[in-house]
């Protein structure tokens, strides 16, 4: 039961670490895709380890299977910070979290060749995951609840994705090895930002240091947002090695299923901090809104209880 132990850790960590990538989303760098950006570029500081872990190059397969997954987490971190930066982080995380399962279980179904099919159990839970992640993106204007839930299903898609082939790096390589070449795909993709995308070209080309005028206007956000990434790379740490440690399809039930205890430490935080900070949080906290969330918790939650213990 290590990797259980492992993945709570994890994501108790992360329901801290979505909380400050919020803050730094709507104040000192609101551009998810820079944000995104230097999240890859700071991933190629694994390559630190390669003296201390058993580092090996693989078959031509395995990089390329490592680099696309690499380059898949990057990429759905960009559509996961747009959201988390347009919407409340108690409405965003659990979306994307509860429509992950369904996308992970999909793409297994194809890489295993049909070898994985759904049970009438998995069936009724995926239908809780839907609806819960349905509801707890809902809100009053359409257009914008539309917006959140698209944005929520394509980074729901690529992170998922991200997860399923790790896996796959992690059953033909040892874990160290998969993880870097996984990082150096990331970071290859934040290049492919920096090269193909303008805006991006101008934020770095003019905050290339993290003095008082750079890196989003001061030295205490550059200081804030290399702690969360440090807090984030060791939470991102122990979420590869639970995948590594679990069975392929128990990692997807299980693992997900252990999110439903990042969103209830979540909501409460989001609750307690945006009556102290509601410019930075905006969390709508209404007896109306509170009841809503909480259902759809309790949906998503149901679901992924489901998965776990069929």
């Amino acid at each position: 039961m290590l990797w259980l132990i492992v993945a709570i850790s994890a994501y108790l960590i992360l329901a801290v670490v979505y909380l400050v990538d919020k803050y730094l989303l709507v104040g000192p760098i609101p551009n998810p895709k820079v944000y995104a950006f230097y999240v890859g570029i700071l991933g190629l500081f694994v390559l630190l380890l390669i003296p201390f872990v058993g580092f090996s190059l693989p078959g031509i397969f395995q990089i390329f299977l490592s680099l696309a997954s690499g380059a898949s987490f990057v990429y759905g971190l960009y559509w996961f910070f747009r959201g988390l930066r347009l919407f409340e982080p108690s409405r965003i995380v659990p979306a994307v979290g509860g429509i992950i399962p369904f996308f992970s279980f999909l793409l297994i179904f194809i890489f295993s060749r049909g070898q994985e099919t759904f049970s009438s159990w998995e069936l009724l839970a995926f239908v809780l995951l839907i609806l819960g992640s349905v509801l707890i993106t809902y809100e009053k204007s359409k257009a914008v609840s539309r917006k959140s839930f698209r944005i929520s299903l394509v980074a729901a898609f690529f992170l998922a994705l991200y997860f399923v082939s790790a896996k796959y790096v992690y059953l033909g390589q040892p874990f160290w090895s998969g993880f870097i070449w996984i990082r150096i795909g990331g970071f290859l993709m934040a290049i492919f930002f920096l090269l193909f995308t303008r805006e991006i070209r101008q934020e770095i080309f003019t905050r290339l240091n993290f003095s008082s005028k750079n890196f989003g206007g001061s030295r205490k956000t550059a200081a804030i947002f290399l702690s969360n990434q440090a807090a984030g790379a060791g939470a991102n740490i122990l979420q590869n090695w639970g995948i590594a440690l679990a069975p392929l399809v128990i990692h997807v039930a299980f693992i997900n299923a252990l999110q439903g205890i990042q969103y209830v430490f979540l909501l409460i935080f989001t609750i307690l901090l945006s009556l102290k900070f509601p410019r930075i949080l905006k969390e709508e906290i209404s007896k109306e809104a509170i009841f809503q969330k909480l259902l759809a918790i309790l949906l998503i939650g149901a679901g992924l209880a489901i998965l776990a213990l069929k």
